[in-house]
């Protein structure tokens, strides 16, 4: 008399033995592209709203909709008319405020990060410990300060207040950037003759471009958007930023919408030109120093 053995049951394919397939099937990818598409135009939804409320005839944002069809100019020869000035005053404050921040924020990053410095780690602290305060408190503090010195309603006034915004921010790029660079290459262009300023100005910097065009950018960026330092350290008509003057067209009793958005539009072309041309710098500047 024969037996037969039972059956082994059906093997069971556990999570870490299913196919890789079922991780990218064309039904998630679907999923994530339209869940990323929503997000997009949500985030983007206000910038498109701005674009269209400038072009909503009779200066009425409720007349905006959400294909002009029949687009209205006006706010924006308006704009152009008035917000020259203020926008070349801007561009001016911010690229200063750009360059000081990078002048005074490399060789502070350069030291922090290849010298053994006593109490580097305190310092830092203090950088961050910085970013944090109010900015109304230093922009009351300079306000005493420019109003003794007689900075106030002045370029350099407002740009030696925005690079403040900058060059902490810059210093914490630039330092995690630099303590990934090798400190032999230094070392072997000092056994050549070469001194910690050349160095430093031949070797260095070439390498760090990415990083410092993102702290470049950054601050400029702070600089631009600024509103607060400008409303604090300016008291006339004569230097005023775009920021200040888009508050001309808001008024107690009326608004003109349409020269308000076509301001915003077009102090927003810069900024996004800016970043556009330089993603990829800021990309690699912002990852340079995640991994040594």
């Amino acid at each position: 008399m024969t037996t037969t053995a039972p059956a082994s049951p059906a093997p069971t394919l556990t999570a870490r033995h299913r196919p890789a397939l079922s991780r990218n099937s064309p039904l998630r990818r679907g999923i994530r592209t339209t869940v990323g598409i929503v997000l997009v135009a949500i985030m983007l939804f206000p910038v498109y709203w701005m674009v269209s409320a400038s072009l909503a005839p009779g200066g009425n944002s409720l007349n905006a909709q959400l294909i002009p069809l029949d687009p209205d100019l006006g706010g924006y020869a308006r704009a152009i008319a008035d917000q020259g000035r203020n926008l070349v005053t801007s561009l001016i404050v911010a690229v200063g405020a750009a360059v000081l921040a990078l002048v005074i924020a490399t060789p502070c990053a350069y030291a922090l990060a290849q010298f053994p410095v006593r109490g580097s780690g305190v310092l830092l602290f203090v950088v961050l410990i910085s970013q944090m305060i109010p900015g109304i408190v230093i922009a009351n503090a300079l306000y005493t300060a420019y109003n003794q010195m007689g900075l106030l309603n002045t370029v350099p006034g407002l740009i030696l207040a925005d690079a403040t915004l900058g060059i902490p921010f810059s210093i914490l790029i630039i330092r995690a950037f630099m303590e990934s660079f090798p400190k032999e290459i230094v070392e072997a262009a000092q056994i050549d003759g070469c001194g910690h300023v050349r160095a430093f100005w031949s070797i260095v910097l070439p390498v760090s471009v990415n990083a410092l065009i993102t702290a470049g950018i950054f601050s400029f960026l702070f600089a631009w958007s600024d509103f607060l330092m400008a409303l604090t350290l300016t008291t006339g008509q004569t230097i005023r930023p775009v920021t200040l003057g888009l508050y001309d067209y808001i008024g107690a009793n009326s608004t003109e919408w349409s020269a308000v958005m076509a301001t915003a539009v077009i102090a927003s072309v810069p900024a996004v030109v800016l970043m556009i041309a330089a993603q990829k710098y800021i990309a690699a500047g912002a990852t340079g120093g995640a991994v040594k």
